[in-house]
């Protein structure tokens, strides 16, 4: 078939690629070169985050974690096996994300930060974004994937590209193309700072300041960070980075003396649920598939999503 995937972020350039290895002829069409997307800026550890139906998201998540995993073993740029850490004062119960990381065990009392008493021990990919994507980018092109940069205003522009089914991968953007006024903005903010020795990833969903993550990467280290909702602002607020700053450092105490690289704020696709259907309706004569709505699970969902958007083509 000739399918047009619409949207470079995570989303369309996984689902482009499994479309072309399938041997469809795949057109990415974005208003933005891959690194100027979303995903470009995401932190990308396999974590569920903001993201629905609960059953779907387990299986989703649960396809991504395992297709990650073998990138990391393969030696794929930008992927590794992280090992992380989550920690609560209270007991936590059983966590829905769980089942897809394999070996997972109560963290002992000296693993744990001053004033946590429980803490959950696993491995789980981190993502590079600004290695991983490029790379996935170079495989689809490589594949004979093509692509257009252009804006578009509504899916029906893309129909001179005489596409058999268009995808709907467009993020933020996707709703508005389609009418969809359940889509909403969540707004993101992190920090990168020098990584002052770290090799585990930590964090505390439940910090009274604030979600609290920290994630080493190769060169820096990532702090973050926010959810918020319905925010559509970009300017970084300095007093936001002193808050992530400062819970991250109850996390991990070194933090508070690393150097500060940048602050950045991306807006993250919210939804309800995440959108992944068959659409018959929209356009006159090419289905649509939607592949939108994953809120701060992009990279978590993404593989899987994807197969389904794949199958959804017919």
């Amino acid at each position: 078939m000739r399918v047009v995937v619409l949207g470079a972020g995570i989303s369309g350039l996984s689902t482009a690629t499994l479309l072309r290895q399938r041997g469809d002829d795949v057109i990415l069409v974005s208003a933005h070169p891959t690194e100027a997307t979303t995903s470009h800026l995401a932190a990308a550890v396999w974590f569920p985050t903001a993201a629905a139906p609960a059953d779907k998201v387990a299986s989703w998540g649960s396809t991504t974690y395992d297709v990650l995993a073998a990138e990391a073993a393969r030696g794929v740029p930008g992927v590794v096996m992280r090992e992380s850490l989550v920690v609560y004062r209270e007991e936590p119960g059983p966590q829905p994300w769980a089942a897809a990381v394999g070996d997972i065990r109560p963290a002992r009392s000296d693993e744990l930060p001053a004033g946590y008493t429980h803490g959950l021990r696993f491995a789980v990919p981190l993502v590079e974004m600004p290695t991983y994507l490029p790379w996935l980018y170079r495989q689809y092109i490589d594949g004979d994937g093509q692509q257009e940069v252009r804006r578009i205003e509504h899916l029906g522009e893309l129909l001179d590209l005489q596409p058999d089914v268009i995808v709907n991968c467009a993020g933020l953007a996707a709703g508005k193309l389609v009418g969809d006024s359940s889509t909403y903005p969540i707004r993101g903010q992190i920090v990168r700072v020098a990584n002052p020795g770290l090799a585990m990833s930590m964090r505390d969903e439940s910090h009274p300041a604030g979600r609290a993550y920290v994630h080493p990467r190769t060169n820096d280290c990532i702090l973050g960070g926010t959810l918020d909702a319905g925010a559509w602002d970009t300017t970084v607020d300095d007093e936001i980075t002193r808050s992530i700053i400062s819970r991250c450092s109850d996390l991990i105490p070194a933090l508070a003396d690393a150097e500060v690289i940048e602050a950045l704020v991306g807006l993250r696709p919210g939804r309800p649920e995440v959108r992944l259907e068959r659409d018959e309706q929209l356009l006159p004569g090419v289905p649509v598939v939607h592949n939108y709505g994953h809120g701060g699970s992009g990279i978590t969902l993404g593989w899987g999503c994807a197969a389904d958007a794949v199958r959804a083509c017919g």
